[in-house]
């Protein structure tokens, strides 16, 4: 009887390590295909691949990273606002999730981050987007003092100096009476946290394009179309790319 139990007992285990294994290997399986439709611009196809991951495990950190940038991504070209605030939304529960999972993973800060910065797009009350515009800086800040060079967390704070500077934020008087309290350097921290950006990712062209604009606005044509030159002759790594390099041809054909 006893051999019978260890036997049953020893095949129940196996059992279950061959079904931790196909789990693995489908994981595996999606995260390749999620990588190589992202590689082909399908950011939909790729966001449905990361969700599948996330549902067979949710504590996968990456994958609901990714789910927060894609919807964040997708949701940004979308013209009704209601549907770019549904896509926001959905974006800050996984980027929540990540953070929840791992609060001194710096991708799951820069999350955060970029999901706030997204809702500051969206949002109607004063209050709500003054919060958002503080929490940008507070995740920025946390993902950066865990990774230095994170590129995209490098690229988010110096943008959030650069729209205090220039963005309808400071219509807001919540905003406003904020900025009024912080120290004035807004203009030279953009373009040092972008610089550091352009450093850590030499092929991020958002960071190029909103560069250029810190310099153009700093009245600084030089630096301004250096940037722009190298945009320009940058590979297309997103959907967006194509777009963003054809915004700094025509603004590089403005300057010259």
């Amino acid at each position: 009887m006893f051999n019978s139990y260890f036997t049953k007992a020893f095949t129940a285990i196996i059992f279950l390590f061959l079904m931790v294994q196909v789990s693995a290997q489908d994981k595996n399986l999606l995260l390749k295909e999620a990588k190589d439709l992202e590689l082909k611009f399908d950011e939909a196809g790729a966001l449905e691949k990361y969700k599948q991951i996330v549902s067979a495990d949710s504590s996968d950190i990456f994958s609901l990273e990714k789910c927060a940038e894609l919807n964040c991504s997708i949701g940004e070209r979308q013209r009704d606002k209601k549907v770019k605030a549904t896509y926001f939304n959905t974006a800050e529960v996984y980027a929540q999730n990540a953070y929840q999972q791992n609060s001194n993973d710096a991708d799951a800060c820069y999350a955060m981050a970029l999901v706030a910065a997204k809702k500051t797009e969206v949002e109607d009350d004063n209050k709500k987007v003054l919060e958002d515009v503080k929490q940008i800086k507070i995740y920025a800040d946390k993902a950066l003092a865990v990774n230095p060079n994170h590129a995209k967390a490098n690229y988010i704070l110096g943008k959030w100096h650069f729209e205090l500077i220039h963005s309808s934020w400071l219509k807001r008087g919540e905003i406003k009476r904020f900025y009024n309290a912080i120290p004035d350097t807004q203009i030279d921290s953009a373009a040092y946290y972008m610089e550091k950006s352009r450093v850590a990712d030499p092929y991020y062209a958002l960071d190029y394009l909103e560069l250029a604009k810190v310099y153009q606005y700093n009245h600084q044509p030089a630096k301004a179309i250096d940037v722009l030159n190298k945009l320009v002759k940058l590979p297309n790594r997103t959907f967006d790319d194509a777009a963003i390099k054809e915004e700094g041809k025509k603004m590089l054909a403005e300057m010259q």
